[in-house]
């Protein structure tokens, strides 16, 4: 990577596979604060992409403005070649983007059966019944505690069970883009490693793309194609995972090296 790479990052750059979601000179305020400005970024079918930075980066309201849950001043986010600038969460959700909030904010009184089936809400009836069973299946294929779980509370989980729940019940969708915020937070390094794999899984099994946001640099490199680092609220550094990785400026502020 050279150093006019980390300081001049190029805009809407990657040419390699097709392109998922394509986030062009997006800038959002709370208020008159600023909290994103001209964010470039993009996610190809099949992909793992990696948003790194510190507590107050911006990378929370990134993922709020492409699930809708925050509106855009100006640029364009668009997915799957369709336009979802301004567009409602609901309808960001049927057109097939789904969220794993920070804190997972599952329903703690409902039972882990009742949370899976709220992430079919977006889903016409039909849909749902035709397709009920064989993503339950698969949910449980791959969270195998889960299943041993559907009556119990989600509340009494361990947090690497909440986190498995929260994960099963975005995939309840029929997602083509994940996007998780923070996902790591409050587990175990050993929960951390087994949740990245799982990520990892997730992508290639499903064909499922990934944005991740993380603080746990390390771990979320190991896993991504791609990734941006994003500092007061603009990108300012993206390149492949391997190249990041090796990168002095990562390095130095991000790895503890």
């Amino acid at each position: 990577m050279t150093d006019s790479q980390e300081s001049e990052p190029k805009k809407v750059a990657r040419q390699s596979g097709k392109s998922l979601l394509v986030v062009e000179d997006v800038s959002a305020f709370y208020g008159d604060a600023q909290a994103l400005k001209n964010v470039c970024l993009t996610v190809n079918s099949n992909e793992i992409v990696a948003v790194l930075g510190s507590n107050g980066a911006g990378k929370t309201t990134l993922l709020k403005t492409l699930t809708g849950l925050l509106g855009i001043r100006s640029g364009k986010i668009t997915f799957n070649n369709e336009s979802i600038t301004d567009m409602p969460p609901d309808k960001i959700i049927r057109k097939g983007v789904a969220s794993v909030p920070e804190g997972r904010q599952l329903f703690g009184t409902m039972s882990v059966s009742d949370n899976l089936l709220l992430g079919t809400y977006s889903l016409t009836k039909s849909e749902r019944k035709d397709m009920l069973e064989a993503r339950s299946e698969m949910i449980f294929k791959l969270f195998p505690v889960l299943k041993s779980r559907l009556q119990q509370q989600s509340e009494t989980l361990s947090g690497g069970e909440q986190q498995m729940l929260a994960l099963g019940r975005a995939l309840m969708s029929k997602p083509r883009l994940l996007t998780l915020d923070e996902p790591s937070l409050g587990l175990s390094p050993l929960l951390v490693k087994e949740m990245m794999k799982m990520l990892k899984l997730i992508s290639r099994e499903l064909g499922v793309s990934i944005l991740l946001v993380e603080q746990n640099a390390r771990a979320a490199i190991k896993i991504a194609d791609y990734v941006y680092v994003l500092e007061r609220g603009e990108i300012t550094l993206r390149n492949t995972a391997e190249e990041v990785m090796a990168s002095e400026r990562i390095q130095s502020a991000y790895l503890g090296a």
